[in-house]
């Protein structure tokens, strides 16, 4: 295997990583609210500064990828965050943990503005990097309910923190041997693409739509996937009504749609992105009321195509950018795009908590997300229509 690879290897993993140790809480939360005490959404409520650090804290890891080193930062985030999952394992009281996930979300901040801008520096088919890159992120999500589940039910709630910090410090310094080695280096040759040496004409358009698939997405794309294995648990009872059982099925259809991020890769490198765009936005507003108010099968199914459509979304977000903004400044778009994303989208846990315990349930917050991709839709009619290897025209 080449050192390009594994380079490309390394960074898909900690997309996986990234995305597991965000959702440990999710899952193992069910079980730990009955340990101290308190309700699941209540308890839930405590992982909010985590995700609202995940969103906040990527502009300053953004800028110290562009101007510090990008692979300097991957070993900080790997480290970091394997480190804030054992130390939430050892906890022994609800401040311990809300510290303990609080680090979590500030040292998972660092992937998506630095891991994302490394991975699309020369790429030479972008879709297909950013789609395989997607499926890695998503099956971290996949997992998080059904490794966690095993956990709990077979060792303890500790146990499914303590084991994956543990392998996510071990790859840290992985990483770190192999960028001190000199092998973490960006393709130059005649096979990479061409980068933007400029903005791209058209480039202010396409960043406001980009900014309010963010602002919205983020919020769809954290409670979707907050809250499925608790909305599994309450409505698939004549299915499964084991956490094993429920936790298997949320994974299952996390999994499968994951997918679908590889899918629209490919597709936006052949097509025009618009078409790809309003196309998985559609899914969306029509599965979610079917999501509010459905149980058993039909749930299952309805979940499963909502899914798919909210995982296609992702890569296309992060192809405008690359297409249409220049790597010097890239590592920073991409950090304000994840402030925007990932912080409206910490809004997700105390929304999740508040419509839960109080606001009519689980009917009431997919009502809301589908509200919440119907203004998605009406911003993605407004982008230019170009075909991936049109030529790209730098602004002056």
């Amino acid at each position: 295997m080449s050192t390009e690879r594994i380079r490309v290897l390394f960074l898909n993993v900690g997309h996986f990583v990234d995305h597991f140790c965000m959702l440990i809480f999710a899952t193992a939360v069910i079980t730990m609210a009955s340990e101290f005490g308190m309700s699941y959404g209540s308890l839930l409520a405590v992982a909010t500064p985590s995700f609202v650090l995940f969103g906040a804290a990527a502009l300053g890891a953004g800028w110290l990828g562009d101007r510090w080193s990008r692979n300097g930062m991957m070993v900080v985030f790997f480290c970091g965050i394997g480190t804030a999952a054992v130390l939430v394992g050892m906890a022994n009281s609800v401040w311990q943990i809300g510290i303990g996930l609080a680090l979590m979300g500030l040292f998972a901040a660092i992937y998506h503005p630095v891991g994302i801008a490394m991975l699309v520096q020369g790429a030479p088919k972008l879709g297909l990097r950013l789609g395989v890159n997607g499926i890695f992120g998503n099956m971290g999500v996949a997992a998080a309910p059904l490794v966690v589940g095993a956990f709990v039910a077979m060792l303890s709630w500790r146990m499914a923190f303590v084991v994956p910090g543990m392998m996510a410090i071990t790859l840290g310094l992985a990483f770190w041997w192999f960028w001190k080695a000199g092998y973490s280096v960006a393709p130059t040759g005649p096979k990479a693409r061409k980068e933007p040496v400029d903005f791209t004409i058209g480039w202010q358009r396409v960043l406001a739509v980009v900014a309010v698939m963010t602002l919205v997405g983020g919020l769809v794309f954290n409670s979707t996937t907050v809250s499925l294995p608790k909305l599994f648990d309450e409505r698939l009872a004549g299915i499964t009504d084991t956490m094993i059982g429920f936790t298997a099925m949320a994974s299952i259809v996390y999994a499968a749609a994951s997918f679908a991020q590889l899918a629209s890769g490919m597709a936006i490198d052949r097509f025009a992105v618009k078409p790809v765009l309003l196309t998985t936005v559609t899914l969306q507003v029509l599965m979610m009321p079917i999501v509010a108010t459905s149980e058993g099968w039909p749930l299952f199914a309805a979940c499963f195509v909502m899914m798919l459509a909210v995982f296609g979304q992702i890569p296309i977000t992060d192809a405008l950018i690359t297409r249409y903004t220049p790597d010097a400044v890239r590592g920073r778009v991409f950090s304000i795009k994840y402030i925007l994303n990932l912080g409206v989208g910490s809004l997700a846990v105390p929304s999740i908590w508040y419509m839960h315990d109080h606001g009519g349930g689980f009917e009431s917050l997919f009502f809301v997300l589908t509200a919440c991709a119907a203004v998605v839709f009406t911003a993605a009619t407004i982008l230019p229509y170009r075909r991936h290897g049109a030529e790209a025209v730098p602004a002056e």
